[in-house]
């Protein structure tokens, strides 16, 4: 795992976060959570999440995936 950045919801992602997830960011803030993102790099593959319990990742085929986080 490659550790990435942190920023605050409601805010810019910075530059780092990959233009494949910002759609689903702002999906996800859309519901009104608040907290932070933290977005790392896992077997090569961008994954952000929101410690409000959500992540939002790159899946090997290319897809993006939005979703709570699973128990």
């Amino acid at each position: 795992m490659q550790l990435g950045t942190r920023w605050a919801t409601g805010t810019q992602p910075p530059a780092s976060v990959p233009e494949a997830l910002r759609p689903a960011i702002a999906e996800v803030e859309g519901r009104g959570l608040s907290g932070h993102w933290t977005l790392t790099w896992l077997e090569g593959r961008p994954l952000a999440e929101l410690d409000a319990g959500w992540e939002v990742l790159l899946t090997a085929s290319g897809e993006v995936l939005a979703r709570p986080f699973e128990d």
